[in-house]
């Protein structure tokens, strides 16, 4: 059934002689009829043009009807000059000869016309192809040129005013959008081509950049009417973006939308290009706990002006085997806190997660992970890493929940300067809910905000070792400076190992031995 009503016959006419496409046309008089736009466009160009014919032999039966006295030449000089006017819209604006193409649509720039075509769909086919992603399903977005609201803008005010002829009338968002039209089109050709269903909530997305350079100018008269909406920025490359032109449009009168477009500008020489082909695959995230072992390993890579100080990392020795398993591009580190270069990670471990950017492979099984994991271990008797699994972005974001309401315990070894007994620290293990003050330390001051951040010592117990070092267990508040709480760094933190034994205190060795964040889920060995 033909999609067009009586009412839009005026509108189609007046739509297909300003140099619009079929396509087009039934998007201005809301269409909506998915399958209808998918039939091939000589076909379309066809049956709208025996509407058309139908309309035009109707209106000249009415009028000769209505003048039957009148001259006989009167109804066939009007049957022959629709014909006429017909014949040359069709020839000209849609229903080209065979092997001709039709000319370029004024209002979608041929993005309705040729790139609806199979020959276009398996170009893009190819490239997903090649590009060895692994995808189940996948999203299609388009990014359309930004000179092509103008033109639409234009256009729903010709048809506005026709139908305000007819008494009805029209909002802008009652027509058809062109990227709607498009993907009616284009995804069961995807779909067909690629086996695979096209999924709005898709990780895997292929998305067609086009332009059209021939029109780039039609929307620069908008930065004189309204600059207030073409402000530069740092990451685009023009101020005449999309939302740009779109906000300047709602804003711009009529009256002066039409001293630079009256009607709708002419056919174009040339049609849209497909300036870019592009898949991406949204990050997945790895997440695990991990053991380090070295006293001479940075959790991220320790780089100062540009030169390298040590040749690893906790950061780097974990997550190349995994950028290498998912073929990522990059990948973003993160954990529960971090331990300095002389410190080791006992126990169970610190959290982390590794977001790994654009992964190409994306599917893996239970075994395979546990493979993967022991390759990490296998590499390095620096570190470890254990419960290693996949998550979800929002899980993540339980690592960092609270952070600093949670729980950390330590092993210290400490020196003194004083010789001490036994005795002399047993006071220590009496000590609960301990509250010190420390300003931003010293050797962090250059990445770190001035600040004093209040901190609680829950509980210590010690070991006494002999007359100058003893053993410092501690469960301390999440965030808590372990070094500078024994020697006190120059009196920044109060009270301090130092002040409390009133002695000069410093550290030997730390070790992390628990963070207490309940993540992510421990998995059977």
């Amino acid at each position: 059934m033909f999609p067009l009503k009586e009412k839009d016959r005026p509108i189609a006419q007046k739509l297909l002689a300003s140099g619009v496409c079929p396509r087009c046309i039934f998007r201005f008089c809301c269409a909506g009829l998915q399958a209808f736009y998918r039939l091939p466009l000589q076909d379309l160009s066809r049956d709208l043009h025996a509407f058309l014919k139908t309309g035009q032999e109707s209106d000249s039966q009415a009028e000769a009807n209505k003048e039957a006295d009148g001259p006989p030449s009167k109804k066939l000089r009007l049957e022959e000059r629709g014909d006429e006017e017909l014949s040359t819209l069709a020839g000209d604006r849609g229903d080209a000869p065979q092997g001709l193409k039709p000319a370029t649509c004024t209002v979608c720039l041929g993005v309705l016309q040729e790139f609806c075509q199979k020959h276009f769909v398996r170009k893009i086919c190819e490239k997903v192809c090649s590009a060895g992603y692994q995808f189940t399903s996948f999203m299609f977005s388009v990014s359309l040129p930004a000179q092509l609201s103008v033109r639409e803008h234009a256009a729903w005010l010709l048809v506005r005013q026709e139908m305000g002829n007819q008494g009805l009338s029209l909002e802008k968002d009652d027509i058809v959008q062109l990227k709607d039209a498009y993907k009616w089109i284009i995804h069961p050709l995807f779909s067909e081509e690629l086996g695979v269903q096209i999924d709005g909530k898709s990780l895997f997305e292929v998305s067609v950049v086009f332009s059209h350079p021939e029109t780039d100018g039609d929307c620069h008269f908008l930065a004189t009417t309204c600059p207030d909406c073409f402000r530069p920025t740092k990451n685009k490359q023009s101020v005449f973006t999309r939302m740009a032109v779109v906000k300047a449009l709602e804003k711009i009168k009529e009256e002066d939308f039409h001293k630079k477009f009256p009607s709708l500008p002419g056919s174009p020489e040339t049609s849209c290009v497909a300036l870019e082909i592009e898949c991406n695959h949204a990050a997945v995230f790895v997440a695990g706990r991990y053991n380090k072992y070295s006293r001479n390993l940075p959790q991220t890579p320790w780089i100062i002006d540009g030169e390298r100080k040590m040749e690893s990392s906790v950061e780097e020795l974990i997550s190349q085997h995994l950028v290498d398993a998912f073929k990522a591009d990059s990948f973003n580190f993160s954990s529960s806190g971090r331990e300095d270069v002389d410190v080791r990670t006992l126990g169970k471990g610190r959290p982390f997660a590794i977001e790994l950017v654009n992964p190409h492979r994306t599917q893996f099984t239970a075994q395979e992970i546990k493979e993967l994991q022991q390759k990490i271990n296998s590499s390095s008797d620096k570190i470890a890493v254990r419960d290693l699994q996949l998550v979800t972005r929002e899980a993540v974001g339980h690592m960092k929940e609270g952070e600093e309401e949670k729980t950390k315990c330590y092993s210290a070894l400490i020196w003194t300067e004083k010789p001490i007994q036994k005795t002399d620290i047993e006071f220590l293990d009496n000590l609960k809910e301990l509250q010190i003050a420390q300003k931003t330390p010293l050797r962090v001051l250059h990445r770190r905000p001035l600040a004093i951040r209040p901190r609680v010592i829950h509980t210590m117990k010690t070991e006494y070792i002999d007359e100058h070092c003893f053993r410092l267990q501690l469960k301390t508040q999440a965030g808590t400076y372990i070094k500078e709480f024994v020697h006190g760094d120059f009196g920044r933190t109060k009270p301090n190992i130092g002040s409390l034994m009133k002695t000069t205190a410093d550290i030997l060795e730390l070790d992390v031995e628990s963070v207490d964040v309940d993540w992510p889920p421990a998995l059977d060995d």
